[in-house]
Formats: structure tokens, sequence, C-alpha cells
């Protein structure tokens, strides 16, 4: 006998689709209900059904083959009719499952059926938890409650994972638009830097660029984290040199030496725009002439859990135009940046130039830090 169409099927059937569970693979959270109900009721057979518009499907199956059944064959078609444990003592006696070839028919006959409903927060059935035998019986208190009250967990799993996979869909959607503003952005700088006939334009417009692309790797890297605000410094700074790579000049390469620190976003934002102004300024006066050389930026951490930013190049250093000249309006502001930056994170920061080059020290407490530093090249050659 076929089970009744609950009167709230579109809605039900709505309410199933959100879970997103349907056709999904095995989890062990939910294998392991089957298997303590299969043992707590000693039967053979114990089952996480979904009952969906032409069919049961099984989340998770203990002793049980098929992973699906038509809705003509579905005996928790008839579960989700009720708000309590449905329990067929003997199938063969029942008018709802005496010509259901599941339990008249194969070697092995279902005669006794018993499923507690799985009803979601908005009152909607979705399937049950069920366990079958293939012998006439009936469950005593302590397995009736038993199946009551697995099956309340499995439902909270479900909503559990569905809240996941909600919050997964939304990270995702805002993640696709913070990189489509961000790009804009870029685009608008890069057309405007072009058109720029001044020089302190086209430097400024260059120090903002180099700010939105810190900023959108700084994104990426927070999205891939499964630490929310902290993320691996030590990556983050090496995808900034990558992308500082394209705005210095071909004669200059930056070499970098990062211990692997985790630091809070801030901080590392912090940093990146520190070392990204300091190898900007050293590619502007560091090198005249088009004359080769490196910027080394690196990344460590000492025994008192302190990290240690130092970035140096190997220019003309003091013959050079310091970073407060007057005539040079931009590299004054951003000296006053990098300093007002390593005072919000309470950094101690040194500048100086000697005649093997220019150099640069913060020195800032870490939220936490890893041994074993790693080294890489940039270079346009």
């Amino acid at each position: 006998m076929r089970a009744a169409t609950p009167d709230n099927q579109a809605e039900r059937l709505e309410e199933l689709e959100s879970y997103g569970i349907l056709d999904t693979g095995a989890e062990d959270s939910f294998d392991e209900v089957t298997a303590l109900v299969k043992h707590i009721c000693d039967v053979p057979v114990a089952l996480i059904s979904l009952v969906d518009a032409d069919r049961q499907w099984f989340k998770s199956r203990a002793g049980f083959e098929p992973v699906q059944t038509s809705i003509d064959m579905a005996i928790c078609a008839h579960t989700i009719l009720q708000e309590d444990v449905l329990e067929i003592r003997d199938t063969q006696e029942d008018a709802r499952t005496r010509d259901n070839p599941l339990c008249t028919e194969g070697e092995t006959p279902i005669r006794f059926y018993a499923g507690a409903p799985l009803i979601s927060r908005s009152g909607y059935a979705l399937g049950s938890l069920c366990v079958i035998d293939t012998q006439p019986r009936e469950l005593n208190e302590v397995q009736r409650e038993a199946l009551t009250t697995m099956a309340r967990q499995v439902m909270r799993q479900l909503d559990l994972r569905r809240a996941l996979r909600n919050e997964a869909i939304l990270r995702d959607e805002i993640d696709h638009r913070v990189k489509n503003s961000l790009q804009t952005v870029a685009s608008f700088i890069r057309l405007y830097t072009a058109r720029a006939k001044q020089d302190e334009t086209r430097d400024a417009l260059q120090a903002i660029s180099r700010r939105v692309n810190a900023i959108a790797q700084l994104h990426t890297e927070l999205y891939q984290t499964s630490e929310f605000d902290m993320i691996r410094l030590d990556t983050y700074l090496t995808r900034v040199c990558e992308l500082m790579r394209g705005s210095i000049g071909r004669n200059v390469r930056i070499r970098t030496n990062f211990a692997p620190v985790r630091v809070d976003s801030r901080k590392a934002a912090t940093l990146a725009m520190i070392a990204s102004e300091f190898a900007a300024n050293s590619s502007k006066h560091a090198f005249p002439d088009g004359r080769k050389g490196t910027v080394t930026i690196s990344l460590q951490k000492d025994a008192e859990d302190a990290i240690h930013l130092v970035c140096e190049d190997d220019g003309i250093g003091d013959q050079a135009e310091t970073l407060r000249s007057e005539g040079s309006e931009m590299s004054s502001i951003g000296m006053r940046l990098m300093e007002s930056a390593a005072e919000q994170i309470g950094g101690q920061l040194e500048l100086g130039a000697g005649p093997d080059g220019y150099r640069l020290s913060l020195v800032t407490t870490p939220g936490s830090a890893e041994a074993g530093p790693r080294e890489v090249l940039f270079s346009a050659e």
C-alpha cells in the first residue's frame, strides 16, 4: 500500500532540498548513528531514509544494500505522516505493508519495521531513522526511546551540515564580489596612472595601486585560511612581493627570506605596506642610471617570539636622495606612512643609510610563530 502524499508536500520537498543532502556520499557522523542504533535495537538493518517526491533515498545504510527504493515501496513514507515512532510488529499483518514487495519477496523479506520521523525545526518530516528485522518482533521501551533520541541527533547533524553549506555559499558570493570590486578599482588606477603627466601624480597612484594589490592578496589569504583572522604572514608577504615585481624597475631583484609566522590580518596588512613602500622607494632612489641591485626583505622570529622585519638594499645608500628629502613629497609621505603604521601595531622602526645601502628594521610582537625560514628570489631576468 502506497503511503498518502503529505498535505504539505511542496513545502516539505522544498525544505528537504534546502539541506543539499540527497545523493551525497557516505559520512561518518551519520554511519555511526545507524551502527549504534542497529546494535541497541539488536536488528540486522538500520537506515537513515530521506523521502523524496518519487523515492526514498538512504543517507546511511547498515546491513542493507540498495541505496534507494521507489516511493511505492517506501515504508518510511508512512512514517513521515506521524510525529511519533511508527512500529509495525509484523509487516504481513499490517495493511500498509502486507503487499509491499520488500515485505513479501526475496530470500529475506522485511517482517518488522520501526521508524522515528526526522522532523526539521520548521516542522517538516523529511524522512526517518528506521530499523528492520526479518522476524516479527517489537522494541522495548529503552530501544524505542533510543530510536527517538538518535533521530533527533540525525536532525542536528543535518541542521549543522546545512548551516555550514549555507555559510560556504555566502562566503563564496562575498569573495566573488570583493574580488570584482578590487579588480575594478585596480583597473581605474592603472588607467589614470597611464594618463598622468606629472611624476608626483604617477607616484601617488602607484602607491595606491600597491595598497590595493596588497589588500586583494590579503583578502585571498583570509578566504583560504581556516583560522578566521589569523594568516600565514610568510605566504602573504611572498605573494605581495610577487605582485610588486611588476611595478619596480627591471634592474632590481627582490630577495625574500621569511620564517613561517602567523599573525592577524591587521598586522599582516601593515607589515606588507611597509615592505612594499620600502621596495618601491629603493627601486626609485637606490639604483640610479639603471644599475642592477637587490632589495632583500626578511622576516624572522626571535627567542622571545618577537617578529623582526628587515628591509635593505645594496644601492648607493647615503649618496642617494634620502626618503625625507623635501624635493620628493611622495617619498616623504611614504616615510610618514611607514612610521605611522609601525606605531599603530606597537612596533619599533629604525631607518638608516650607509655606504652599502639603505636599511629598515621593524620589531613587533607576533601572535604566534613557527621555526624554519624559507627563501625565495624574484627577478625579471
